[in-house]
């Protein structure tokens, strides 16, 4: 059986380290912690579950801290977690039984990470990263900001999900770190053209966040889960200016490096909605019921937009259509995704009136 070096940077984070760190006992074998500054309880709270505390000066670069981190492990293979990242019960014994199964082989597991969920505790978001990689790669990590672990040979994709339960966030340290290296002259590699403009459409600075992705997309360089997100961004950022033209047109550009995905068709649909053009409306969300949800996505899926929402938004354009039939059709379709939601039981109730009552 493998062994496992669990390697985190953390800085201030007292709210939530003890609930990531109980969540991986008994799984890892070694805790390695690397403060960035910390001036709350987060070292003594770490203390509990570890003697491995180590300072780091902080540079303004997260993969140098996490580099530094990885460079202290000692077991088979290392695991990486965010302080506001947990394992749940049902993952924490998907993960024991990875381990004991774990071909030496393997240099690295991918595993999905669950972003978001909605109020039955679905997944609502997630993408999928390197998780768990084999120590004797040294595989490095990139990027000062919105890094990336540079991972290559045989890869496999695991079922163990990690949980995201951010309690705050730092809103500025990201863009002020941008901020700084653009000042300073620096070249922005794609990548960085990316996540720069992602973190200037956070802070709302639209026209900013519009020339970076456009730059971004102009290198004609980028990855193509990133060219489809910068896409819908690009498309949000013209829609908040209410510059619905450029909107659109940014959610066909998202066609060009990729057959359609289910989000765009979403966007589409909405788009025609607003217009009251439920016939194209329609068009665009019965596609997105007919395209085969991805297993395996790198990108951000939004699930919704796979499963319930275009029926949903169905009901209501086909209701407005006339065509009531097919709209009770479409809410039972959506039923089977979310049976307790509220608006399946109110458009049930419409629809006993509407088509059942009457008769």
């Amino acid at each position: 059986m493998i062994t496992i070096s669990l390697c985190m940077i953390v800085k201030n984070e007292e709210a939530v380290i003890g609930r990531c760190l109980t969540s991986v006992q008994n799984i890892v074998d070694e805790v390695i912690i690397v403060d960035t500054g910390s001036t709350d309880r987060t070292k003594e709270i770490c203390s509990q579950f570890t003697s491995k505390l180590h300072d780091f000066t902080w540079i303004d670069n997260f993969a140098a801290a996490r580099n530094f981190a990885f460079s202290l492990a000692t077991m088979d293979y290392i695991l990486w977690l965010d302080a506001d990242d947990v394992l749940l019960e049902a993952d924490r014994k998907r993960f024991l039984t990875l381990k004991e199964t774990l071909d030496p082989a393997v240099d690295s597991v991918t595993m999905p990470y669950h972003l978001s969920f909605d109020q039955h505790g679905q997944v609502t978001s997630s993408l999928r990263r390197n998780r768990l990689v084999k120590r004797v790669k040294n595989f490095t990590w990139i990027g000062a900001v919105h890094e990336y672990l540079a991972v290559h040979g045989h890869i496999i994709n695991g079922e163990v999900a990690i949980t995201h339960q951010p309690l705050s966030h730092d809103t500025n340290r990201n863009i002020e770190i941008y901020d700084k290296r653009l000042a300073a002259g620096e070249d922005f590699s794609p990548r960085d053209l990316y996540y720069y403009a992602n973190e200037l459409r956070d802070h709302r600075r639209y026209p900013e966040s519009i020339e970076y992705y456009q730059k971004f997309l102009a290198t004609n360089q980028g990855w193509v889960e990133d060219n489809i997100a910068a896409c819908g961004k690009l498309a949000d950022c013209y829609a908040e200016q209410n510059d619905r033209a450029n909107s659109i047109r940014y959610m066909f550009e998202s066609f060009k490096y990729d057959t359609p995905r289910a989000e765009f068709c979403c966007r589409l649909g909405y788009h025609h909605m607003q217009d009251a053009q439920y016939k194209q409306a329609v068009f665009w969300y019965k596609l997105a019921t007919q395209l085969e949800k991805p297993s395996e996505s790198w990108g951000t899926v939004n699930h919704a937009c796979w499963t319930w929402l275009p029926h949903l938004q169905l009901c209501v354009c086909y209701d407005r259509l006339g065509r009531h039939v097919e709209a009770h059709s479409h809410n039972e379709a959506a039923a089977t995704f979310i049976p307790d939601d509220p608006k399946i039981a109110y458009n049930r109730q419409y629809f006993q009136r509407l088509l059942f009552d009457k008769k």
